[in-house]
């Protein structure tokens, strides 16, 4: 048996594995677990870190405001030195849209050692936990692109008592509207959970930990014994390095996908998603060479080889390379039709995942070429050389 065979068996058999072993992370049925109205409802705190978000506020702020919560809440939008009037337009926004009580507040440049949205989100708390109505018992940490439902505070917070969950996190459903995001945005969230299943994360003792950090409902009592933020106070990718902190200190976590929490931040062409990928990619394999090339070759195996040996197989008349990397692609193809339909996208796309991934695998070597240059996690104005994930 020849290379190309060889290459398109051995794909074939690791999305065998992918496919029945790992964590189901295909499947798209993970939503909030059964819930009850608690006999009393907590106190909540949202926080809403935002660093100019002029274009996405009037979007979002307003289903935070109206949120139709039967116990106390209070928003605390963090103007993270915005230049485009952020503080501003949340104010004028709260008079427009009467209903949750909104406090904006600007803490300043981050000191050294801390990420811009982490900074704002420890000010955020401190403020919440500092308010006159007392200590909340749970923070809601979401980004200020995600426009919530007017239910999603309530049927969260019943979520975590009924299931008594220190965190609990939902996978915003991102925009799909542009050809790109059509092509990039259902292949992130897919991509994301095949590196950690929800079905890991949410066992009880289990070891995966991860969550979404566009909308995140965590006890105030798990925070503090985590020492969060503090303590990841320099992660770029925060939300994973949140839920593992929060794992470690002996809290239980839980992530899903949303129903009806979605963000409404615009990716209109390529460069949009490009940067939004490539800013924490190379963080997320901890800055490290080789995890860098065995990533690579990776993608290459497992998302470009099916396509490349069934369509070389049948090409060069080696009928085991055609057959083996077809039944790789075809598996490809069913597993990526869940996270479509999610999406409401045709199934046409599912044999252009191999294309998405070659896209993907560009961006992950970009990042890495941009923190050897120095610009490491660059976003909005920010540059963040060489960040640790906690």
């Amino acid at each position: 048996m020849g290379p190309l065979s060889i290459a398109a068996c051995v794909s074939l058999a690791v999305w065998l594995w992918l496919t029945f072993g790992q964590g189901m992370f295909w499947r798209t049925d993970v939503r909030l677990p059964p819930r009850t109205p608690p006999a009393r409802w907590p106190s909540v705190a949202v926080v809403v870190p935002a660093r100019d978000e002029a274009g996405v506020l009037p979007l979002s702020l307003p289903s935070l405001l109206a949120q139709d919560y039967p116990g106390e809440a209070e928003v605390f939008l963090v103007d993270d030195g915005s230049t485009d009037g952020t503080g501003a337009l949340a104010l004028a926004l709260a008079r427009e849209h009467p209903g949750l009580p909104l406090t904006v507040c600007s803490p300043g440049e981050p000191e050294a050692g801390w990420t811009g949205k982490l900074w704002a989100v420890r000010h955020g708390i401190g403020l919440a936990r500092a308010a006159a109505a007392g200590e909340p018992e749970y923070l809601l940490l979401t980004d200020a692109d995600i426009a919530h439902e007017p239910d999603s505070l309530r049927e969260l917070v019943a979520a975590a008592v009924s299931a008594d969950l220190d965190l609990v996190s939902l996978m915003a459903r991102l925009r799909v509207v542009t050809v790109w995001e059509r092509l990039v945005v259902p292949a992130f969230v897919y991509f994301f959970a095949q590196l950690y299943p929800f079905r890991w994360i949410n066992r009880p003792a289990g070891r995966t930990a991860a969550a979404a950090g566009g909308c995140v409902l965590l006890r105030t009592e798990a925070a503090v014994r985590a020492g969060v933020p503090e303590s990841i106070r320099q992660a770029v990718i925060d939300d994973v390095s949140l839920a593992r902190a929060v794992r470690r200190s002996g809290g239980r976590i839980w992530l899903g996908l949303a129903e009806r929490v979605d963000s409404v931040r615009p990716y209109s062409g390529l460069g949009d998603l490009w940067r939004m990928v490539s800013r924490s990619a190379y963080a997320q394999l901890r800055h490290q060479p080789l995890l860098l090339v065995g990533t690579v070759a990776g993608l290459a195996l497992v998302y470009l080889a099916p396509p490349v040996t069934c369509c070389a197989g049948l090409l060069t008349g080696r009928p085991v390379a055609a057959w083996a990397g077809a039944a790789a692609w075809l598996l490809m193809a069913g597993t990526y039709l869940p996270m479509l339909r999610y999406y409401r996208q045709s199934a046409v796309l599912a044999p252009l995942l191999p294309l998405t991934a070659l896209l993907y695998l560009l961006m992950t070597v970009d990042s890495a070429v941009q923190h050897y240059r120095g610009r490491g996690a660059a976003w909005k104005g920010r540059t963040y050389a060489r960040p640790s994930d906690a």
